[in-house]
């Protein structure tokens, strides 16, 4: 009886580039044993492919490969009904990407085996021990970059420069062994007359400009694969980030920490020390003026620059926009605007974010205050002047005093969930008139919930218990609503209601539905209880149900809808 034929497909993987140049490389050698082993198994109808499925230099910690997606592509295709590799971890390192793809292989009736490890997916045995090893291989991977992160922070701690490309100034040691870097004279030159520049001006744009007239050029590199990078004019983000790298002074940056580096500085500490304080104060101050922001008797502009950061540890930077002639000011993070667009990126409003971190900061030292909690020890007399002085506080506070809000708050970070703000204990003993150690160093720190509601390109901010807002639109949507509907049952036809209004009829058609919604949720949204990411153009997006357990349902009310 005559065996049936299985395609085979050979797949090879390498993480790293080195040594693919060779006329025999890693990926020949795994090859090799793949195409002995489907040999071996000739009896058994296996027939080797004439594709080659070779990634080279591509993690296995991704399926993001290019022969992996052709091969996917002939599996789904019904060319392959076996895959070979050499060992499990070249198709994959991760357990999660290896689930996808044998339940993508078992959709196709294709298998899948390891000729180096005895034992394939097309036993539930083998699968077994596939994952127990696959387990073991993430968690090689998992610990191996984390002895990577560990070496290159204690490295940069040290000083060490850890490889890459050069910043502009500086090139590689001219000894392959030595690790370090060496200053280019000319191209110190052109980062002393950046910084000159902007010294002179104070302005992104304009040292921009300045650089582009004169010529001056970005670090041009050579890899050693010959493709050649940079070289070109400057742009205003590579000006900004070079005139706040640390590294031109002898530093070492590493996240949020800066250490003494092993390399010779090009600039004077002061210069850029000086830089650094014309960028805040240019950061800070409205656009349409000119001057610093932090003349006497001025309001700080961005009370909350420098001091926040998103989910995932972005800075929330301070911008603003121009619409109907009047400013409108928000804090974004900082990737929309060095990086272009991101779908997770916070574009909040400034207004309603600054009165947010007010409302939490004043409630909670007023708590504290009332349970006499802010000194570390426990004295009624002073306790009770303390409060009064707390009292006053959070009224400064409240009052918009945004130099106070400014100086009080440390730093802090808006996760999904919560917000967590940091205080100055000197700036908070200065203010109740204690003595810094004598706050308690828990009062320091606050806790609050914290929700965003998408509202189009922007968010909107709910922090702690929220209070009822009604939405002044939305009411008046429905008041309209429901004149348009009375005048419709008196017999009045909707283009003589179009006219009159000045709107046209699908405008009237859309907004009249309001009218129809349950008597509960019209309820709701008079008292300010809606759901906070419940707006006009969400309602007239699509039609109103009639049903009024379907709009509880569709317009967020948890709730029956009679009770909302």
């Amino acid at each position: 009886m005559t065996k049936s034929r299985i395609r085979c497909a050979i797949y090879t993987r390498k993480s790293s580039d080195e040594g693919l140049d060779q006329d025999f490389n890693s990926l020949d050698a795994q090859a090799v044993a793949c195409a002995a082993y489907i040999a071996s198994q000739r009896h058994e109808g296996w027939v080797a492919g004439k594709a080659r499925y070779d990634d080279g230099g591509i993690s296995g910690g991704t399926l993001d490969r290019p022969a992996l997606q052709r091969l996917v592509a002939d599996i789904d295709a019904g060319h392959v009904q076996m895959v070979v590799v050499y060992k499990i971890d070249r198709l994959t390192r991760s357990l999660a990407d290896f689930a996808k793809l044998v339940e993508r292989f078992d959709a196709a009736g294709c298998s899948f085996v390891s000729v180096t490890q005895a034992f394939n997916t097309a036993s539930s045995m083998g699968r077994l021990t596939l994952n127990v090893l696959l387990s073991f291989a993430q968690f090689e991977r998992e610990v191996t970059a984390e002895r990577i992160r560990d070496k290159i922070a204690a490295s940069k701690k040290k000083g060490l420069w850890m490889g890459g490309v050069p910043p502009l100034g500086y090139d590689p040691h001219p000894d392959p062994k030595t690790r370090g870097l060496v200053v280019n004279a000319e191209e110190a030159e052109t980062v002393r007359t950046i910084f000159t520049l902007y010294d002179e001006r104070c302005c992104l744009n304009a040292v921009m400009r300045r650089a582009n007239e004169i010529g001056l050029r970005s670090k041009q590199h050579r890899f050693k694969s010959g493709r050649v990078q940079g070289g070109n004019l400057f742009s205003r983000g590579q000006i900004y980030a070079l005139l706040r790298n640390p590294f031109y002074i002898g530093k070492i940056r590493h996240k949020t920490q800066i250490w003494d580096g092993q390399h010779e500085p090009i600039l004077d500490e002061a210069v850029w020390q000086r830089i650094q304080e014309k960028l805040a104060a240019a950061g800070a101050r409205p656009r349409r003026r000119k001057g610093p922001a932090d003349r006497p008797g001025t309001t700080r502009v961005a009370p909350l620059m420098g001091k926040l950061r998103d989910d995932i540890g972005d800075r929330l930077t301070p911008t603003h926009t121009r619409r109907h002639g009047r400013q409108i000011r928000y804090y974004v993070s900082n990737r929309l605007i060095t990086g272009g667009t991101d779908p997770q990126g916070w574009r909040l409003s400034a207004q309603a974010l600054e009165q947010a971190v007010t409302d939490v900061i004043s409630r909670h030292l007023v708590a504290l205050a009332r349970e006499h909690r802010i000194c570390a020890g426990a004295d009624l007399q002073q306790g009770n002047a303390v409060r009064d002085r707390v009292r006053h506080l959070a009224d400064r506070l409240c009052d918009g005093t945004t130099d106070l809000l400014a100086a009080i708050l440390a730093d802090g970070c808006i996760e999904k969930h919560r917000m967590v703000l940091s205080l100055h204990a000197k700036t908070l003993a200065k203010a109740l008139d204690l003595h810094p150690n004598a706050i308690d160093l828990s009062a320091l720190s606050i806790e609050a919930p914290f929700a965003l509601r998408r509202r189009g390109v922007e968010g909107k901010i709910i922090v702690g218990d929220r209070a009822p807002q009604p939405d002044r639109t939305l009411l008046r949507a429905i008041s309209q609503a429901h004149a348009w509907v009375a005048d419709l049952s008196g017999g009045k036809p909707l283009g003589e209601i179009a006219a009159a209004t000045r709107h046209s009829e699908s405008y009237i058609r859309t907004r009249a539905q309001l009218a129809f919604l349950a008597p509960a949720i019209q309820s709701a949204i008079l008292e300010g209880r809606q759901p906070a990411d419940l707006t006009l153009e969400r309602i007239i997006r699509k039609p109103v149900p009639l049903d009024w357990d379907a709009q509880a349902r569709v317009y967020g009310f948890a709730q029956d809808p009679r009770h909302p």
